[in-house]
């Protein structure tokens, strides 16, 4: 029943005492003023102010209402003010996916200034999307993810941030580890310990060792990075990782790395998003401080 035209028109007359000067600052005729209240009045069976003179006065009914329009209108416009943010692209929420598992420290570079220049746009990275990306960007569980392998999808956008080169990564001490380069059949007799992904989806099966009917004695499948490289820096297996962050843990693990055949693997990390979403400015910006992030990344 009570509208939010009702609560402005009795904040106004609280502040203006008279229909003349509230219908002024509402853009309204006094009879559209009064006949709005009159139909309130009427279906509340209480009248909301009183005639004093010239002017006018709230009755203890027209005063609470008046409270919820002082608690209330300034709420309501906070928050239209919010929603044409959200409308502007200036406010809101990025999530994002990751199937580029070693990728979380090129990520975290990348989220710190982007929060600082956006300062309304809130960032969650979606764990449970981290080895299924592509259905979750498409059900709009997520509005960016970070992949080294696109599949194509004419809803989606891909766009390459960084090159890198993924690396056999061993211990230091490791029988291949002087080798410039390994061959597939070098790794029959190892235990490979990789993330828990499709093999047709890790490279080191895809582009190494299925091309020339090779395999491993044991795969074994951990989640996270740091537990890989513990366990190849136990000597409990090896590993396939790009080079970039093989660097980060040279000084503090026993560890090496071989180039994976003669010319290498070589792959992209690439942002996917919904081409309906390729005007929305956070987005563009967080696009391009990864951008940032990865040159700097790779220069040093």
């Amino acid at each position: 029943m009570i509208e939010r035209l009702h609560l402005e028109i009795v904040l106004a007359v609280a502040e203006h005492k008279t229909l003349t000067r509230a219908a002024e600052q509402l853009f309204l005729s006094q009879s559209a003023l009064s006949h709005s209240i009159k139909k309130l009045e009427s279906r509340l069976g209480v009248e909301l102010w009183l005639k004093e003179g010239r002017g006018l006065r709230l009755s203890p009914a027209g005063l609470r209402l008046l409270k919820l329009a002082q608690r209330l209108l300034p709420q309501l416009k906070h928050c239209e003010g919010e929603l044409i943010e959200y409308a502007k692209g200036r406010r809101g929420q990025l999530r994002i996916g990751m199937e580029c598992h070693p990728c979380y420290q090129w990520l975290l570079r990348t989220v710190s200034p982007f929060l600082e220049h956006w300062p309304d746009v809130d960032v969650d990275v979606k764990q449970r999307f981290q080895f299924g990306g592509l259905g979750a960007i498409l059900h709009h569980d997520i509005d960016l993810l970070i992949t080294p392998d696109p599949i194509q999808d004419k809803a989606l956008q891909y766009l390459s941030v960084f090159n890198y080169e993924q690396v056999l990564v061993l211990h230091e001490e490791h029988p291949l580890a002087g080798k410039e380069y390994v061959l597939p059949e070098d790794l029959c007799n190892e235990t490979l310990i990789t993330y828990p992904v499709e093999r047709d989806r890790l490279d080191i099966f895809s582009q190494f060792l299925s091309p020339a009917e090779q395999s491993v004695k044991k795969h074994q499948c951990i989640e996270t990075t740091d537990i890989m490289l513990q366990m190849v820096a136990a000597k409990r297996g090896v590993t396939a990782l790009p080079a970039w962050l093989l660097e980060q843990y040279e000084n503090t693990l026993p560890l090496a790395s071989s180039r994976l055949g003669k010319a290498g693997i070589h792959k992209h990390i690439y942002l996917a998003h919904r081409i309906e979403d390729a005007e929305i400015p956070y987005l563009q910006g967080f696009i391009e401080q990864a951008q940032i992030t990865a040159e700097h990344m790779l220069r040093t």
